[in-house]
Order: structure tokens, then C-alpha cells, then sequence
């Protein structure tokens, strides 16, 4: 490893113990980074042209900077840097980068900024691409949903309650349910997108410096909505930032469970409702009769990786006013608990697709007394029979109940949202004002 940045020697030798010290303390650091590091070199041109603006570094010095954090760019995309060992984190990959290549010029970029600020500004505007790929994927999920639930709108599927068969429902139901949940979910990455678009550049490690920097001018080049004005509260917020931005993620993986959990009964033998199409499914080592839905397990796992990073950061936040280094582990949590549920969502609309439905097998797991609540409300209507005594007589009366159509309960379901009347058209409404 290079010597650290903020090393007391001048000999970048080091005994065996400070190598092990070295390495605990930078951890993964510098891998973790690799998500990170284009990122950290935006964020960098940023700040060397706020240096420019206030006189710090003169014109062809910024045009310097400029040039070179391209190049390290471009050579990092094309897999012709790398980011390793060599470095204690990403960080000081860039000031080494640009100190070899411009000398002193290259020496003048930290001037100003902390790596506090500095990894903080790189990890918003990650969460704020992470946050827009959700918002896509939601949407995504929900535009197949919504075309599901208007080509399935009357096939009829038995809707449960405590596992039990409970009323007559419909696939249309099933798909619109998560049609709209994907809906809130999508707003819910919008509304947390808002919270984390707050510029931390320039608040160095939490007290600021003793330069007029152009803090406006950086919150505009980065794009974000305005600036994080404390500098105390910047470093306080690391981790609870985070922590928001899992939030939309589980929410969003929740419903996935859900999900995830109905296919996998409804794809049993013993129901037998739905077939998860071959491209999700994977045979047995052993046993040649198998056909297990094996990705939709993963997908209802995935939850579970996610809540793991979002235990992992809370429980490192019990901490006191300021930068702890502790911080420095929230950075793995996040990105794990992000490119696991990005990689999981991505594979649903076409799950979805896969899926064929099993209309017979649905029909005849409906029997009569999936039509006492309908013969219920009849009573009410049809006989002026108070609600609570219809309850009652039908309870007391099941051999009063026949096998009618199921389809016909379907159509009669017409209270706003129910199996009658989907209410699709503003479902669809909404998810193009997402769009």
C-alpha cells in the first residue's frame, strides 16, 4: 500500500505490525471504492473548479486538473487503472494520480476538503443513481403488473385469508395489487431522492475551513438541489442517509417477498394455480421429476440480504456528535444491500412474464362456501335484512349456498377497486405521472 495520506513519515516503509494495522484499518476500502470512484473524480472536478473560482488555483491549473481526472476516467472505465492495494482507499488513488501526473498543481486538490466531505459527496451521488435505477425498476414491475391485471382481469383465483380459502378473487386482483404497491414504491424512492440531493461538498470533516468557498456553484455543477449548509450535521448525517435509502429499497424487496412467497404455494402440486417459466426454474441433482421455481426462492431471499445491511448499519450509528471512523464500515452495508436488490428486481418484470396461469386448476379450487359473504350482502340488499343477522343466517346456514359461476362473483364485486371494477385506468394514470 502506498503511505497514507495523512502519514507522520516521510519513508513510505513500513514495519510488519503497521501493515497489519494498515490493512484493518483501510479494510476493503479500496475495492469497496470501485463502485465509487467515478463518483469521487466528479465530485473532484467539481470541487477543483470551486478552487478556481475563488483563486486558489489559477485557470491552467484547473484546465490541468480537468484534463487529467478525464484521462483517469477514461482509464479507469476502460479497465486500464485499477484501483487496488496499492491505495489506502479511492480517495488518495486520485490525489496520487494527479500528483504524479502534475506535481505541485496536483498537490493543491485536497485544498479545502476532508475525505469526510469527500467520500460523503460520492456516496449521495451514488444513492441518487441507485435511487433513480429503483424508481425505474419499480415502475417497471408495475407496467407489467398492470398489463397482467387488464389481460387476467376476470380469471378467477381463490383469495386467502390466514392461508384459508376465504372468497372468490381474480388474477386481474392478484396483478393490480402490485401494480399500485410498485406505484408507492417508485414514489417512495422519488420522495427519499429529494432527501439525499443535499450537497456535502465543502463542509471538510465537520467544521468547515477558513475559505469563502463557492458552495452554491459546486451544488449546481453536481446537480443537486441545494446544499447541506452544517457542516457538524454533514458528518452526523453519514449513515442516516444510508440508512433512508435502504428503506426504499426494502420496501420495495417487502413486496418482492410477498410476491415471491404466492408463486411459490401457487406453483406447488398442491395448488397448482401458476408455472414459473423454464428460464426460472432448475432441476434436481437427484431427482429427475424436478422443476423448482429456484429464482423466485432467491428473489424471496433477497430480502432477508437486504435487512441484514440495513441491521448492519443502525446498529453502527450509536455514536456521538462528529466523524467516528466507524463510519467507514457504512459504506460496504450500503453497497451491498443495493447491487443485491438492484440485480434482484431487474429479473421481475420478465418472472412475470414467464408465468402460465392455470385457469381449470384455479376454478376448481372454488367451492360454495366462497360465496357466503356474497349471499351475505344479497340478504342485505335483496330482503332489507340487517347486516350482522345475514351474517348469522348464513353461518347457521350453509346448505342454503350453491355452486354459482365464479366469474359471475367476480363481475358483481363492483365497490371501488374490487375484482368488478380494477379501477386500472387509475392505476395506470398514476404510474405515467411516475413516469
Amino acid at each position: 500500500m502506498a503511505q497514507p495520506l495523512w502519514s507522520k513519515k516521510n519513508n513510505a516503509k513500513q514495519s510488519e505490525l503497521q501493515d497489519k494495522i494498515s490493512s484493518f484499518m483501510s479494510g476493503g476500502d479500496v475495492l469497496l471504492d470501485r463502485q465509487l470512484f467515478i463518483y469521487d473524480i466528479k465530485a473532484s472536478q467539481a470541487h477543483a473548479e470551486g478552487l478556481e473560482r475563488i483563486k486558489v488555483i489559477r485557470s491552467v491549473e484547473l484546465q490541468q486538473i480537468t484534463e487529467a481526472l478525464l484521462e483517469l476516467s477514461e482509464l479507469f472505465v476502460k479497465g486500464e487503472f485499477e484501483l487496488d492495494q496499492r491505495f489506502e482507499d479511492g480517495h488518495s488513488a486520485i490525489e496520487w494520480y494527479l500528483t504524479e501526473k502534475l506535481g505541485e498543481t496536483g498537490k493543491k486538490i485536497h485544498t479545502g476538503r476532508s475525505r469526510n466531505d469527500q467520500v460523503s459527496v460520492a456516496t449521495r451521488l451514488y444513492c441518487r443513481d441507485a435511487l433513480n435505477q429503483l424508481k425505474r425498476q419499480c415502475l417497471a414491475v408495475a407496467d407489467t403488473c398492470l398489463t397482467l391485471a387488464k389481460q387476467h382481469e376476470y380469471d378467477v383465483l381463490p383469495g386467502y385469508t390466514h392461508l384459508q380459502r376465504a372468497v372468490v378473487s381474480s388474477w386481474g386482483m392478484w396483478f393490480a395489487s402490485f401494480a399500485e404497491s410498485f406505484c408507492d414504491n417508485a414514489s417512495d424512492a422519488n420522495n427519499t431522492y429529494h432527501l439525499v440531493n443535499s450537497n456535502p461538498l465543502g463542509t471538510a470533516a465537520g467544521y468547515g475551513v477558513n475559505l469563502e468557498l463557492d458552495r452554491d456553484y459546486t451544488t449546481q455543477a453536481l446537480g443537486f438541489n441545494r446544499k447541506q449548509i452544517n457542516p457538524m450535521y454533514a458528518q452526523n448525517s453519514r449513515g442516516k442517509i444510508e440508512l433512508q435509502v435502504l428503506g426504499s429499497f426494502k420496501n420495495a424487496l417487502l413486496d418482492i417477498r410477498r410476491m415471491a412467497w404466492d408463486l411459490s404455494l401457487f406453483s406447488t402440486a398442491e395448488y397448482g394455480f401458476v408455472e414459473v417459466g423454464d428460464d426460472f426454474s432448475t432441476g434436481s441433482s437427484i431427482m429427475p421429476n424436478k422443476h423448482n421455481p429456484d429464482a423466485v426462492e432467491l428473489m424471496r431471499a433477497s430480502y432477508s440480504t437486504l435487512v441484514g445491511a440495513y441491521n448492519e448499519l443502525e446498529s453502527l450509528l450509536s455514536l456521538p456528535s462528529g466523524y467516528q471512523r466507524d463510519l467507514q464500515n457504512t459504506k460496504g452495508a450500503l453497497l451491498k444491500g443495493v447491487s443485491a436488490s438492484l440485480q434482484c428486481l431487474d429479473l421481475v418484470p420478465d418472472l412475470l412474464k414467464s408465468l402460465t396461469i392455470n385457469i381449470e386448476k384455479c376454478e376448481q379450487a372454488i367451492d360454495p362456501s366462497m360465496f357466503a359473504t356474497d349471499k351475505a350482502v344479497e340478504l342485505v340488499i335483496e330482503e332489507g335484512m340487517p347486516f350482522r343477522d345475514a351474517y348469522r343466517h348464513i353461518k347457521n346456514n350453509y346448505q342454503e349456498l350453491e355452486n354459482r359461476q365464479a366469474i359471475e362473483s367476480i363481475k358483481d364485486r363492483v365497490s371501488p377497486g374490487a375484482c368488478g371494477n380494477l379501477m386500472l385506468h387509475e392505476i395506470s394514470e398514476r404510474l405515467e405521472g411516475l413516469t
